[in-house]
């Protein structure tokens, strides 16, 4: 009955997706746990670039059930635009995807609300998406939200929705001095939903532990980045969900106990989209080419990503939050070429004091300055490389230097976009007949 967690270790954009579909191979319940469509994971395959905002990244192996859990907020028609082109690329997953009807649904004023907040905050914007995202999770903490089961009875739906609108609508109108929205246009949009939802919503966590139970592999699928949790991440300029392990468990209902791995995957550098603090960040020549070596920008967004060496002092914080059990480093191929590549082992604080601790406090996060450990860089690609072996030295004394400061190994190495192009270093999951 063992459940391998897949989290994104830093600030997000690490390649979770390439990571779980790599995996889901080996499992038969591939479960997306926490965020919205904020997050955007990349598959690239023999058919094509196939990049996901909602639908987990299992959907390419046929074996797969791909659930959409509780602790994920739904924006149906995003989801249902992400079905269609699937279907229209030859790829029907109507039988493959759950939607737990306890997940909570994106509605049109959580999208303007998000967008008018966004607006008033001038200069202290914090970077958000304009999804709605934060809206909605914001209702489902203020109990006034609409979860999928309710398109299940869409009549049943109307008196609650009468309210919740009549109220959000005065926050629209008289904090934000946006235009009120019409009742029966939501509602009608609900009942669109309703129409084509429907047959994908079920009891996704009794779906999920009925695997369980019969010894199935079950995947559950980060989004975001740990050092983005809303809890442990750089508040507050963080996502509105539990990205960590502890959201892994509340958001697919599974309990901690079945969970046999928990997989932090790092960039073998740093980015991060927003605003916030990046410590290690590099504003010179040399961020700005491996910005466009990476082609580091958001999958969601399209915004350029913040770039900087690999924190390691961030990656230690992680670690000790969600005890990984291993860790995969992606984009090792863009440090290829690099005469010298660097790690930020430490913090210097305002204070002058030299700390390998992750502060609390983002005011405290923002004065500190990176110490740097240089290490010799590699002149050998490691581009699309399939066997450690095979890696240039200097890269795997790169590698195993990481092992050290995460503090446990790195089990996959990604070398290339492609599913194929990884360095398996060691088995991560069990392989289920």
């Amino acid at each position: 009955m063992p459940a391998y967690a897949v989290l994104g270790a830093q600030w997000g954009d690490e390649g979770k997706g390439k990571i779980v579909d790599y995996l889901a191979r080996d499992a038969q319940v591939v479960a997306r746990f926490a965020g919205g469509n904020n997050a955007g994971h990349t598959v690239v395959t023999d058919d094509g670039k196939f990049s996901f905002h909602l639908i987990p990244c299992g959907v390419f192996w046929p074996q797969a059930l791909n659930v959409i859990g509780n602790g994920v907020v739904v924006d149906p028609d995003v989801l249902l635009q992400e079905i269609d082109d699937l279907k229209e690329k030859g790829i029907d997953v109507s039988d493959r995807i759950v939607v737990s009807e306890r997940a909570h649904l994106i509605m049109p004023y959580h999208v303007m609300i998000d967008e008018l907040s966004e607006q008033a905050r001038g200069s202290s914007k914090i970077g958000t998406t304009g999804k709605g995202i934060g809206p909605a999770y914001a209702d489902k903490a203020a109990r006034t939200g609409i979860r999928a089961a309710d398109l299940l009875d869409i009549e049943a739906l109307i008196p609650r929705l009468e309210g919740i609108l009549e109220y959000t609508n005065a926050v629209i109108t008289k904090i934000y001095g946006g235009e009120a929205l019409e009742f029966d246009e939501v509602f009608d949009k609900c009942r669109g939903w309703s129409e084509r939802m429907a047959k994908y919503i079920g009891p996704a966590e009794k779906i999920v532990n009925q695997a369980l139970a019969a010894g199935e592999n079950v995947l559950l699928e980060g989004a975001q980045g740990v050092l983005l949790d809303l809890d442990h991440g750089t508040y507050p300029f963080v996502t509105s969900s539990n990205p960590t392990i502890g959201g892994a468990s509340v958001g697919a209902g599974v309990s901690p106990t079945h969970i046999e791995g928990i997989t932090g995957v790092f960039k073998a550098y740093t980015t991060r989209v927003g605003s916030g603090p990046l410590p290690s960040e590099l504003t010179d020549q040399t961020g700005e080419t491996i910005r466009e070596l990476a082609q580091e920008f958001g999958t969601t967004t399209g915004r350029p990503r913040r770039v900087g060496w690999f924190d390691a002092v961030a990656a230690k914080y992680s670690a000790l939050i969600n005890g990984y059990t291993s860790a995969v480093l992606t984009r090792l191929d863009v440090l290829d070429g690099f005469e010298t590549v660097k790690i930020c082992t430490h913090y210097v604080t305002e204070d002058g004091e030299v700390t390998d601790d992750f502060p609390g406090g983002v005011a405290a996060l923002g004065k500190v300055r990176p110490v740097f450990e240089e290490m010799t860089g590699w002149d050998r690609p490691t581009a699309s490389v399939r066997h450690y072996e095979d890696l240039p030295q200097a890269a795997r004394n790169y590698v195993e230097r990481l092992e050290e400061l995460i503090g446990c190994p790195v089990d996959v190495i990604s070398t290339g976009p492609h599913r194929e192009e990884t360095v398996s270093v060691r088995a991560m999951m069990r392989v289920v007949a």
